[in-house]
């Protein structure tokens, strides 16, 4: 394995995983919610009347934060790494796998492993697990 030292971020990516863990602890404190993207889009429709409101401020932040940091610095490229139809079916997956493992990597990995949950501990080690076989699949087996 090489590590690309052009593009290699190790404050930047600190900071964002302090920040990270700050809003997830903040909105534990201060709302008492777990701060699961899964389970907050999910929760949206169906959500009580004042439950709403800050479900809606959530997302909206998620939507929000790239075109926020383009005021700031210019963002890092992003090319298109699949076709349109695989990156939906990924997405359609995604979704499909929050709803059967009760939550997702932010939910599990970040919130979960925070609170010392045996089952977030155990679905994060299998969404790590997946992502490790998947990519040597792709990458070696496969020569992508």
């Amino acid at each position: 394995m090489t590590i690309d030292w052009l593009h290699f971020t190790p404050w930047t990516s600190l900071a964002g995983g302090m920040l990270i863990g700050l809003a997830a602890a903040l909105m534990i404190l201060l709302n008492g919610r777990i701060a699961g993207i899964s389970g907050i889009l999910g929760g949206l429709l169906r959500a009580p009347r004042a439950d709403r409101p800050w479900r809606i401020a959530f997302l909206a932040g998620l939507l929000l934060a790239a075109p926020l940091w383009r005021l700031f610095a210019a963002l890092p490229p992003a090319p298109p790494i699949a076709a349109p139809a695989t990156l939906v079916l990924a997405g359609l997956l995604v979704g499909l796998g929050t709803r059967y493992g009760g939550g997702c990597t932010s939910g599990h990995g970040v919130c979960g492993l925070a609170r010392r949950s045996p089952r977030s501990l155990i679905a994060t080690g299998v969404f790590m697990a997946t992502a490790a076989v998947t990519v040597t699949v792709l990458r070696h087996a496969a020569g992508g």
